[in-house]
C-alpha cells in the first residue's frame, strides 16, 4: 500500500508540472539517449557522442543536415524508432508551446492576466474621463504602469504602460489581479452606465473595498450627487471630485465671462505643463501675507492661487490674509 500511495503522489507531483515541460523532457531524454546508442552502435560514423546527440537532434526536428547518417541496418532501424518515437513529441512540443502563447495573449487581451508590477496607478471605470486620464499620465509621467479595472469591456484598449483587468472593482479576485496592495493610487470614477444614485453608491462600495484591502492606498473618487460626499468621506476617500459641482462652476463661469474660456480650461490638462501643487509652508513663508507669498513664488515661476488651513481652503484670500505654520500653499505652476 505504501508502495502504491507512493507511486500515486509521484504520479501527481509529475502530472502538475506544465505541459511544455513534461514534452521537453521527453524530447531531451529521446535525443541524448539515442545520441549516445547510436554514437555506441556505429562508431565509425559518429565518433563522439556529441555527434550522435547532433545527429538526434536535427532529425527529430526533421531539420535533416545529412552531415551524420547511419550505415548500418542496425543504425537505420534505431534511426527510424528514434523518428517515430520522437518526431511526434517535438511536434507536440511546438504545438503546446504556440497553444500556450495564443492563449497567453488572449488572456492578456481578455483582461485575464493579473498585474505583478508595484508602485502604479489603477483606473476604475472606462469611459473617456479614463482615456483623458490616461493620455495626460502618459505625458506627465511616461512611465508610470496604469492598470484600468473595467467589467464592460471584451478586449483591452491595448494602450502602452496600460494592463487592463476584466472584472467587479468591489471583488476581491479582482483587486488582487490589480495588484491592490503594491498600487501607489486608484481613481475611481462613476459607472456611465448607471444613473445618477446608483453610480455613486457603486463608487462608495468600491471606495470600501479598495480601503479594505489597502488602508493606506491613497483613493480619489468621482461623485454625481451630493448625497453620498460625506459617506465618500466616511469610507476613507483621500480626495472627492464632485463633478456635478465642477462642471456647473465652469459653464457658469463661462456664461459670467462670454469671452471664451474654454481654451483656458484646456490649459489646465496636467499634460500641457501646467499642474496645480499643494506646497507645505516652509519658514520662509510663515508670517508673511498673500501678497509677499504671490511674489515670492513669482520668481519661481508659480502662481499662488489659494490657503489650505486644515479642512478649509481660502481661494484667492485678500492681501493682507497672513500665512502660519500649518498652512498649505495651493499654486498653479510647471
Amino acid at each position: 500500500m505504501r508502495q502504491v500511495a507512493k507511486t500515486n503522489k509521484i504520479i501527481t507531483q509529475w502530472l502538475r508540472w506544465p505541459i511544455y515541460f513534461r514534452i521537453t523532457l521527453f524530447v531531451l531524454l529521446i535525443i541524448l539517449a539515442f545520441g549516445e546508442v547510436i554514437a555506441l552502435v556505429e562508431p565509425n560514423e559518429f565518433p563522439t557522442t556529441f555527434d550522435g546527440i547532433w545527429w538526434a537532434l536535427v532529425t527529430v526536428t526533421t531539420v535533416g543536415f545529412g552531415d551524420y547518417v547511419p550505415e548500418t541496418y542496425l543504425g537505420r532501424g534505431i534511426a527510424m524508432i528514434m523518428i517515430l518515437a520522437g518526431a511526434s513529441f517535438v511536434t507536440a512540443y511546438f504545438a503546446t508551446i504556440s497553444a500556450t502563447a495564443i492563449k497567453k495573449q488572449h488572456n492578456y487581451l481578455e483582461g485575464n492576466v493579473a498585474f505583478k508590477g508595484t508602485n502604479h496607478v489603477v483606473i476604475i471605470g472606462w469611459n473617456e474621463k479614463a482615456s483623458e486620464m490616461i493620455d495626460s499620465l502618459k505625458v506627465v509621467k511616461p512611465y508610470k504602469q496604469i492598470v484600468l479595472i473595467d467589467d464592460s469591456l471584451n478586449e483591452s484598449p491595448l494602450i502602452e504602460n496600460v494592463t487592463y483587468i476584466r472584472g467587479d472593482a468591489t471583488n476581491d479576485l479582482t483587486l488582487q489581479k490589480a495588484n491592490i496592495l503594491k498600487a501607489d493610487a486608484a481613481i475611481i470614477t462613476a459607472d456611465q452606465h448607471k444613473n445618477e444614485h446608483d453610480a455613486d453608491m457603486l463608487s462608495i462600495l468600491i471606495l470600501l473595498s479598495l480601503k479594505g484591502m489597502n488602508p493606506e492606498l491613497y483613493c480619489v473618487i468621482e461623485l454625481l450627487t451630493e448625497q453620498q460626499s460625506n459617506n465618500a468621506n466616511r469610507a476613507g476617500a483621500d480626495e472627492v471630485i464632485r463633478t456635478y459641482k465642477l462642471t456647473s462652476h465652469f459653464m457658469m463661469s463661462s456664461y459670467l465671462a462670454k469671452n471664451g474660456l474654454s481654451q483656458f480650461y484646456s490649459e489646465l490638462n496636467p499634460a500641457s505643463g501646467n499642474v496645480f501643487k499643494v506646497l507645505p509652508v516652509t519658514n520662509s513663508f510663515i508670517g508673511k501675507t498673500f501678497k509677499e507669498a504671490s511674489y515670492q513664488l513669482l520668481e519661481d515661476e508659480s502662481i499662488l492661487i489659494g490657503i489650505k488651513r486644515g479642512e478649509e481652503t481660502k481661494v484667492n484670500p485678500p492681501l493682507s490674509f497672513q500665512i502660519q505654520h500649518n498652512d498649505a500653499l495651493i499654486v498653479f505652476t510647471h
